[in-house]
């Protein structure tokens, strides 16, 4: 397909709202976690109820537990999925302007329900999307769809981060508040002028078939275990070097904490987003498939950069490195978001991406204490060296299944029409 052909068939209104839905997902994450607890500790709170704040953060790691609601129940207005974003946004925007009239120090407990609240309508307005997002796009917009949405989600948490700490200072904190009330507006609009999804499947019948059903449907298929084993492991080696980057640009190659937050956090953050971007359109013009493959394969060779790193600190290399990594993270992760979006059945869209999401995060909290241990054994340069052969068993595995993989990134109304006849 002409680079032209491929604009003119990810370009429309499904993908013109993606980064505004996709900021509107992740503007509510850090008011009720780090902004949070800066307004806290600015406010004197004693640290242990600081600690303890840390708890509202449950619902995102939980969000499966009850996504098959969303999957079973359809709101009056705007569908199944929009109708369910909608709901969730008018009551984040309620939430986070209630946390703006509560005072943190006489009313803790008031506050702390609150940042419970938010997060929980969060994770639930994240289901929502990501479900609306699957159903929504076709096989060649996915890609693209997953690189706004992502860009809309990492600018959304500068603001609700990095601004509404220099806001807070300003303004105070209340009035900060009130304004990110009113910026989930943003995620409103998108989704009022949103389209549904085109001839979406009927939902489950029970909610005890939207419990059910999505695992039944999912383990139905012949490589249901590889596929699930192939979502661990295509970005474990990514992930794994992730785990102590930060750690050691400083102490591993001696680079001040200001060298280390201008180039791996502010520079690396627009080389992912560019990566993703690039990525996304890259993937309709390669297939899920072949964009995968490469995309991984580009993911560990760009880990060794920081073991030359390691062996040979330099101004340019890090920046070569991180630029490198980062372009290549990128444009694994659309490509790895439009994989998930793929394995999943629109019936069940918002329990299957809930739960294949959630396993994917797996990797990424266990391996901190591995790469803490295999660092103090072996030293930097064999750390990231391993990072590298990390990366290979997720793309042998993706060879292998190769025809699953293809079959995922076939038109939606063909992949869901099996299970449907089936019932």
């Amino acid at each position: 397909m002409r680079a032209s052909g491929v604009l003119a068939a990810v370009l429309n209104r499904r993908q013109g709202v993606m980064l505004f839905l996709g900021f509107s997902s992740g503007l509510p994450l850090l008011l009720s976690s780090g902004t949070l607890q800066a307004w806290l500790t600015v406010e004197g709170v004693d640290i242990t109820t600081i600690g303890l704040f840390a708890l509202a953060g449950l619902p995102y790691t939980l969000k499966f537990l009850w996504a098959p609601v969303l999957d079973r129940f359809v709101p009056p207005l705007l569908g199944r999925r929009r109708g369910w974003m909608l709901i969730t946004q008018l009551l984040l925007m309620l939430a986070i302007a209630l946390m703006a009239m509560t005072d943190p120090v006489g009313e803790s407990w008031r506050m702390a329900t609150l940042a419970l609240m938010v997060a929980f309508l969060s994770a639930s307005q994240d289901i929502a999307f990501d479900a609306w997002r699957t159903d929504a796009l076709k096989p060649a917009e996915r890609g693209l769809g997953a690189a706004l949405s992502v860009g809309g989600y990492r600018l959304a948490m500068l603001v609700s981060g990095a601004l509404a700490l220099i806001l807070g200072d300003h303004i105070g904190w209340a009035n900060t508040y009130f304004l990110m009330a009113g910026l989930m507006a943003v995620g409103l609009l998108a989704t009022l002028f949103a389209p549904n999804p085109e001839a979406p499947p009927a939902p489950p019948r029970t909610l005890s078939e939207a419990v059910v059903g999505p695992l039944g449907e999912f383990f139905s298929r012949p490589e249901a275990w590889a596929l699930l084993l192939l979502i661990v492991l295509y970005k474990f080696g990514d992930a794994f070097a992730g785990t102590l980057t930060t750690a050691f640009l400083i102490r591993g190659a001696g680079f001040s904490p200001t060298e280390v937050g201008v180039i791996n956090k502010g520079f690396g953050l627009a080389a992912t987003l560019l990566g993703a971007l690039v990525g996304g359109l890259w993937l309709a013009r390669l297939g899920l498939y072949r964009g995968l493959l490469l995309f991984g394969v580009l993911q560990a060779i760009t880990n060794l950069g920081y073991m030359f790193l390691a062996l040979a600190p330099g101004y340019a290399l890090m920046v070569v490195t991180i630029a490198m990594e980062n372009l290549a993270g990128g444009m694994g992760t659309a490509a790895f978001v439009a994989l998930v979006m793929g394995l999943c059945n629109a019936r069940y869209s918002a329990t299957q991406f809930a739960l294949l999401s959630a396993l994917a995060s797996l990797g990424r909290v266990y391996l901190g204490p591995l790469a803490g241990f295999t660092v103090e054994a072996l030293d930097w340069p064999v750390f990231f060296f391993l990072t590298f052969i990390a990366a290979l068993p997720g793309l042998w595995l993706l060879l292998r299944l190769k025809p699953a993989v293809e079959y995922a990134d076939r038109e939606r109304d063909e992949a869901s029409a099996a299970p449907a006849t089936r019932e």
